[in-house]
């Protein structure tokens, strides 16, 4: 863990002191701190702060909470133990700290029954997909960089995609998007309270090869004819296809001998239109296949709350450490099987067929729409409900349009920091200004968005235009995107002119599409926010502060 003691210090000096101090809580992201006077805290020198893993400070008093808040990001827990540290256990209120964390991560806030539902959606999806997102992120940088390596991609040309170390290499990449179910199983328990091993188990039943291949559900199985295997019946025996209803079809040479048989998953049955591929118990069941996937395993961690709750209030002590694990996990592995998984991905594959029929109808038009509104659905953490489909996408295409387009509104974003940086006179907003562009051009956007660019609403607005011109190239002209990171630091995500999963040539030009789209994106939005997005009298706006339900339940993507 990194060290904070530095800037808890230089924190506490910058509100004034210790004995400045009555109170000292945290949230998800911020320290809030009561002071005996407000006037003796320092917001220039606290936003001049920053240390590992915090690119930039930004403070802020709230009237109406009375407490002077000092944003610091996911470090928030580490930092606020640091300043805890030197200033005594006194200023603390465990009690206070819950109910923040509580409300903004989506666990409390409104008392309206459908936004508190709502917010609990948003941030259970949050808390369980921010400790992963760079896990995702690495995988879809080390695929990009591959790729650049590929012969046939015409950049560097090394490396053949049937060569033993791309095939390690990639599998390496695409590990975290495989493996979705069992690391958002185990992020979801922790942040619903269940038990990680057992959700992360659950997660890897979900995509085990053995019922995987129940209903061949990677690729049918190819099975060579020989002296032993001469029949349908005797290529699906030999094929480990087990499901009711496996049926094989054989492929002839020219001769017109059988050569090989395809022996793919039939069926048990059909109700309103669904079929039920194999069975569990003799049930009927529909079972998709759950590799990418997250939200079945959220809703598994979300159930085996009450289950393994009521399993330690009714077994013995004794029995406690083997069985309620093993019946949480049982019970749990059945319901997914059951019902709740093939609800839940047929619900969201649903929806992410619309998000790419919409997409398909033109994507430019899309670019420029969805690229323009984009970081307005993270202001409010409803891009926490994008991120899922965009892994979804990679995983199931081998690329993402939608990624292309949110990439654009990162790298906007940036932009219209960097403009402010160069344009300012104070020097405290150039301190926040540079390292918030350099953190968007690295694909966190969060020191930029909430740092700057809300505060400054204008500077948002324009980089927002600039962000819907750069998507908007980016779809007229075709360009693809095949990883997950985003803005200027996943230009590998482009250099690719053929598809990694499928080894489909598409866009010959994609690469030199990617840095002409880029550039325009760049520019623009600097010169919309040189002009018309900020200049130094502006007042600091708190009104999107106000409005914003989720912002401290969520961390930029």
């Amino acid at each position: 863990m990194a060290d904070y003691s530095k800037l808890a210090t230089d924190i506490i000096a910058g509100v004034g002191g210790a004995d400045n101090i009555t109170k000292v809580i945290h949230c998800i992201t911020r320290l809030r701190f009561t002071l005996v006077n407000k006037d003796k805290a320092d917001g220039e020198a606290l936003m001049k702060l920053s240390a590992k893993d915090v690119p930039a400070v930004t403070a802020l008093y709230n009237e109406k909470l009375n407490q002077y808040q000092v944003v610091i990001g996911q470090a928030v827990e580490d930092v606020y133990d640091a300043v805890v540290a030197q200033l005594g256990d006194h200023v603390t209120d465990k009690e206070a700290t819950a109910k923040s964390v509580a409300e903004t991560s989506g666990q409390g806030g409104s008392k309206n029954p459908f936004v508190r539902a709502f917010q609990v959606v948003i941030g259970t999806i949050t808390g369980s997909m921010i400790p992963i997102i760079g896990l995702l992120a690495a995988g879809g940088m080390i695929n990009g960089i591959l790729n650049m390596f590929v012969k046939g991609n015409n950049i560097f040309n090394l490396i053949d995609p049937k060569d033993p170390t791309y095939i390690i290499i990639s599998t390496m990449a695409m590990a975290p998007f495989y493996f979705l179910p069992v690391l958002v199983g185990y992020t979801a328990a922790k942040q619903l309270g269940s038990d990680p091993l057992v959700v992360a188990a659950v997660g890897g039943v979900m995509i085990a090869p053995a019922i995987r291949n129940i209903v061949s559900l990677d690729n049918p199985v190819i099975v060579a004819a020989s002296k032993t295997i001469k029949t349908a019946a005797e290529a699906i025996a030999s094929s480990g296809v087990t499901a009711h209803g496996a049926n094989a079809v054989a492929n002839y040479d020219a001769s017109g001998a059988v050569q090989s048989w395809t022996v793919t998953a039939g069926s048990v049955g059909k109700f309103l239109g669904v079929t039920f591929n194999t069975s569990y118990f003799g049930i009927p069941v529909d079972l998709p296949n759950y590799a990418y996937t997250i939200f079945p395993i959220i809703v598994a961690a979300a159930i085996a709350v009450p289950i393994g709750k009521w399993l330690k209030k009714v077994l013995p002590l004794a029995l406690r450490p083997i069985f309620q694990p093993l019946l949480t996990f049982f019970v749990v592995s059945s319901l997914i099987i059951l019902i709740l998984g093939p609800v839940i991905s047929t619900i969201s594959s649903g929806l992410l067929k619309v998000v790419d029929w919409l997409l398909a109808l033109n994507l430019g038009i899309a670019g420029i729409i969805v690229g323009g509104l984009y970081q307005i659905l993270v202001i409010f953490g409803l891009h926490w409900l994008i991120v899922p489909l965009i892994s979804q996408q990679i995983a199931s295409t081998g690329e993402s349009s939608l990624n292309m387009i949110v990439s654009f509104t990162m790298l906007a974003q940036g932009a219209g920091a960097l403009a402010v940086f160069f344009k300012t006179r104070q020097a405290s907003l150039k301190g926040l200004a540079f390292p918030a562009a350099i953190s968007a051009f690295c694909g966190v956007t969060e020191p930029a968005m909430y740092g700057i660019n809300l505060k400054y609403i204008r500077v948002f607005i324009m980089s927002s235009i600039g962000a819907a011109v750069g998507a908007g190239i980016g779809g007229f002209f075709n360009l693809h995107m095949y990883g997950f990171s985003g803005s200027l630091v996943g230009f590998p995500m482009f250099s690719s002119t053929h598809n990694p999963l499928t080894g489909v040539a598409q866009n010959p030009n994609n690469f030199l599409i990617f840095w002409i789209a880029t550039a325009v994106c760049v520019v623009v939005s600097m010169l919309l926010v040189w002009f018309f997005g900020f200049k130094d009298s502006d007042e600091i706006g708190l009104g999107v502060e106000k409005k914003n339900v989720f912002k401290d339940a969520v961390s930029q993507k």
